[in-house]
Parts: structure tokens; sequence; C-alpha cells
């Protein structure tokens, strides 16, 4: 019962880490002896923590081996189908090298993300892999000079992080070209917001407008089917809706497809619709989504094979990798 009590009592990382203003993962940086922490911040760290009484894991400090075999992997949002395939790919890659994985997720929060960030390092990770994440890379940086870390679904300047990204311009024209050969004239775009491959998707779609001499319509929107409902909200309130709708992923467009069914209007009969991502659930009866695909498992397996490289010495400079997307047509899409 005392030593329950004692653990209870004892100061964490996260207490020191408050005493002295800084993040979680900064006290680990310095409880490694790493050199890429300041002298004054490396003081303020150890003062706090002798304050406090705080003293890193004796038992971890002293296991033979710096290495855990273990990645953490931070998904940006659990209901998303995207992320699972893509951690599909990956955690069978790690499992093949020996490596397990410790999965965690931000909540869509950059706040939520920079807690996880702070836990995986706390439990002494080899490596992180960061899918779809909304953190900076300034918040960051530090993590990536102690570790190493490659994003899936969106690159950082100026840390030394690796990527892994799908062509998402190519991805965009791919559902604008297909939808403007079935003789479509009228194609908005619901767009994914701040979300990671959103911006580049949203460009992709106007440039690709511009170039078959089409007005784009672009509304805001996030990669969620709330998005695809308001989205057709929006659109409702005007006098006649599109040809077309290039939603920002397949939920979006799962939206799209419910928010027009309880209006009475169909798809493809009343407006074509293209998704993107291609996930599980874009090809099921009587869904037959059209959808940009984005080769998920083979972006989580790409992600392993990068860090594996530095974690064995094979390289030491960053590393951007991009795959190109590809359509599948099904049957929401269809000649005007």
């Amino acid at each position: 019962m005392v030593s329950s009590e004692l653990a209870k009592n004892r100061p964490t990382m996260r207490d020191v880490a408050a005493a002295a203003g800084v993040s979680t993962a900064l006290v680990s940086l310095v409880f490694r002896d790493s050199p890429n922490v300041s002298q004054h911040r490396r003081t303020r760290v150890l003062d706090a923590a002798d304050a406090l009484g705080f003293r890193p894991n004796a038992l971890a400090r002293g296991l033979a081996s710096r290495f855990s075999r273990t990645i953490g992997v931070l998904i940006n949002d659990l209901h998303n189908p995207w992320f699972a395939e893509m951690y599909d790919g990956a955690e069978q890659a790690a499992t093949a090298a020996g490596y397990q994985i410790l999965l965690t997720t931000g909540n869509q929060r950059t706040s939520g993300e920079m807690r996880a960030i702070n836990t995986m390092m706390e439990q002494r990770v080899d490596a992180i892999v960061l899918a779809g994440p909304r953190v900076s890379g300034s918040s960051i940086k530090a993590v990536c000079d102690e570790v190493p870390v490659v994003t899936v679904g969106r690159a950082f300047v100026g840390i030394n992080a690796d990527s892994v990204m799908a062509n998402e311009t190519v991805g965009a024209a791919l559902a604008v070209d297909h939808l403007a050969s079935l003789g479509h004239r009228t194609i908005v775009h619901i767009d994914g917001g701040q979300g990671a491959g959103a911006a580049p998707r949203r460009a992709g779609y106007v440039r690709a407008m511009k170039r078959i001499g089409l007005p784009a319509d672009v509304i805001g929107g996030d990669f969620s089917e709330a998005a695809g409902i308001a989205g057709v909200e929006n659109l409702m309130r005007r006098k006649q809706l599109p040809d077309a709708i290039f939603a920002a992923n397949d939920l979006v467009a799962f939206g799209v497809m419910g928010a027009l069914a309880t209006r009475g209007r169909s798809v493809p009969g009343d407006v074509s619709l293209v998704g993107y991502d291609n996930t599980a659930t874009a090809h099921f009866t009587p869904i037959g989504l059209t959808s940009v695909d984005q080769p998920r498992e083979a972006m989580g397996e790409l992600a392993i094979a990068l860090l594996l490289e530095r974690l064995t010495g094979q390289r030491l400079m960053k590393r951007n990798e991009t795959l190109v997307p590809t359509l599948v047509v099904r049957t929401t899409s269809a000649p005007r």
C-alpha cells in the first residue's frame, strides 16, 4: 500500500516539463543526453527535476540496448478508413522487420498530436510515423533531430523528416478530366479544409478546371461526412445543382450521397460524384463510388522502409517519396 502511494505521488516527466516551461519531448531529450538541447534549456530542466525530486527510470536507462525495437505511429483520425488501411501496410512491414508498433492518435487536434508525440518519446520508440499530421514543423524539430521521423500525406520543409506522399495534383486532375469527359460542365469541389493533402487537391482541381476552360467552384469543408452534408445544403440553396461534385475524400463523398438521397436526388442520375482515397468501403454495393486511388498500404510500407534505412545507418540525408494515384471508375459517375 505504501509503495503504491509513493508511485502515485512520484513526479513524472510531464511534471518536470510543466515546472520548467518546456515540452515533455524536450525533457526526454535532456535525460537522453541529446546534443540537440541548448545549455540554457538543459539547465532549466535539470533544475526543475532536482526541485521536484524527479529521477528517470533507472531500469530503462540501464537497458543493454538503446533500441526498443518499437516504432510509434500517430494517425490523424481513427474514424477515417484511409488511416486504418495505411496502418495495415506499416504494421505488416514493421512486423516483417522484427519491430512492434505503438499506435496513437491526435484526434485531429494539434495539441492532441503533441501529447501523443511526447508519449511516444517517453516510451523510447526508435522511430516515428506521422500520418496526416496537423502539427507544425517547428513543433517537432527537436524530435526529428533525436529519432527518425517520416510523415505520410504531408511533407515538412526545414526539418530532417522523410515523407511519403501521393501526387495530389495529379489525383485531382484525374477526377476533373474524368467528369469533363462525361460531358459535365459545372463541377464543384468540396474541399478538405486544413487537412493534410487538402491544399494540393484543391490547387490541382482549380488548375485542371482552368486548363479545360471551366470555372472553378470550391466549397469549404473538411475530411468528414458532415462536410459533405453541409456542402449539399450549400448547393441546395442555389437555383440549380451542379452536374458533378468532386469530393475531397471518400468520407465527404458518402456525406454527399446521403444528403442528396434525403432530398430526393440521386447519384449519378442528378449529380455525378467522385471521391478521393478509394478506401475499402468505396467498392461496396450499393455505393460503387468512383474514387481516386491512393496506394494506402504501399504508403505505409514505404514509410517503414524509409525509417529502417535511417535506423540501420544506410542513409542520413532526408528523402521525399511521391507515389502516383490512379482513378477507379464505378457507378457514381455517368454521362450527363
